[in-house]
């Protein structure tokens, strides 16, 4: 895979505050670092997680002060990543004690996906011929309808008059978004690391996103990329079966690093940013596309108010998916089946301020196991210096 890797890892903005996570071979166990101009230095004497870390008023400032020698060089981090080789320092995913939170339908495109997900029962085969029925009746209603407003209500109304309301139309111009946990604790993977399709499922895609972290106050310190792996044929059976077509092994990654906000980097920033995507098969086939944040149907703090506030805390931080606007349907091997993956697929997502994260698609039941938990984290961390 390595010679397939994208080489725009880092962000196009030098000055950009990078943390991210280690796996260190010569301790064993994942350390904090921050990343500049191709070198990473250890911060473990800050904090010995990258929750507490982010929980630090002065973390921008540890990232930017001078430092001495580097621990690492970010290049072999990435070849130990992108080949696997667990004999060497590696890229992890960027998060550790932050509870993993997604959003789903907060795009207008990848909403009338879910409503033909459901509508064809999770085959792929009607997929087709469901997406004109429903694009007709729909046309372009959805387009400029904000979520929650009486505009909403009324679409809602003569959609139900019409039989074609939906519990994805719900979350997506209702008043409540969706709201769900993508993944355990410590579970997710990183930068080069396989995403994984479980053997069960035949129509799967990625699903590129913002990925906003805050802290246990619950507010935005940080942001980096994700690919909320989903299984279309499992969640269009049944919206109740969304945990076994979201958490399974390495279907949660994130990455490569987190920026972290300061008075020049923020949400501001980001509600322009575009996400690309390109995914290459290992058979020739290649799709891009290109997702403008600008396009999001609620803004990101309404998002991060339904996943936090007196009816739930989060004393770690969270980090949490904010929806995609992609949901592909180009035909990529039988006519009117659409897209899915395909093991060995190679998935780049990236925009200009956070970088670019790359993972390969393979077989959850085959790709490495989480094995490394809280216990394990907790043992580790008591080998670490007294932190200042």
């Amino acid at each position: 895979m390595t010679n397939r890797i994208c080489p725009s890892v880092v962000p196009d903005d030098e000055s950009a505050l990078l943390v991210a996570r280690v796996w260190d071979a010569e301790t064993n166990g994942p350390r904090i670092a921050a990343v500049h101009r191709g070198q990473v230095w250890d911060l473990s004497e800050h904090a010995g997680t990258m929750s507490e870390f982010l929980e630090r008023p002065d973390a921008a400032d540890i990232i930017r002060a001078e430092r001495g020698v580097p621990r690492w060089s970010l290049e072999p981090l990435i070849d130990a990543s992108c080949s696997n080789d667990r004999r060497h320092s590696r890229l992890l995913s960027p998060i550790d004690l932050q509870v993993i939170k997604a959003c789903g339908v907060t795009f207008v495109e990848s909403l009338i996906e879910r409503v033909i997900e459901e509508a064809s029962a999770g085959d792929p085969s009607k997929a087709a011929s469901v997406r004109v029925r429903i694009s007709e009746a729909l046309g372009g209603r959805l387009r400029d309808v904000v979520p929650g407003s009486e505009s909403a209500s009324a679409v809602k109304a003569l959609l139900q008059r019409e039989g074609l309301w939906s519990q994805y139309l719900e979350v997506g111009i209702g008043p409540d978004p969706e709201v769900f946990t993508k993944a355990p604790i410590l579970s997710s993977v990183g930068y080069g690391a396989g995403v994984g399709i479980p053997a069960f499922s035949e129509w799967s895609n990625p699903e590129p996103e913002l990925v906003i972290i805050a802290d246990s106050r619950g507010r935005a310190v940080g942001a980096t990329l994700g690919n909320d792996v989903n299984l279309r044929d499992v969640e269009g059976r049944s919206a109740l079966l969304l945990g076994m077509a979201k958490d399974n092994n390495a279907s949660a990654a994130l990455g490569p690093f987190i920026r972290v906000f300061d008075d020049r980097f923020g949400l501001e920033q980001l509600r322009v940013e575009e996400i690309a995507l390109r995914v290459e098969g290992s058979d020739g086939f290649v799709l891009t596309g290109v997702s403008g944040l600008s396009r999001i149907s609620r803004p990101f703090e309404e998002l991060m108010q339904a996943v936090r506030g007196t009816h739930h805390q989060y004393p770690d931080g969270y980090a949490l998916y904010t929806g995609t606007l992609f949901a592909p349907i180009e035909d990529r091997d039988e006519p009117g089946r659409g897209f899915t993956h395909m093991l060995g697929d190679v998935v780049s997502i990236s925009s200009p301020s956070l970088g670019t994260l790359v993972n390969t698609v393979g077989r959850s039941e085959e790709l490495p196991p989480w094995e490394f938990g809280l216990s394990d984290l907790y043992h580790y961390l008591r080998t670490l210096p007294m932190r200042v």
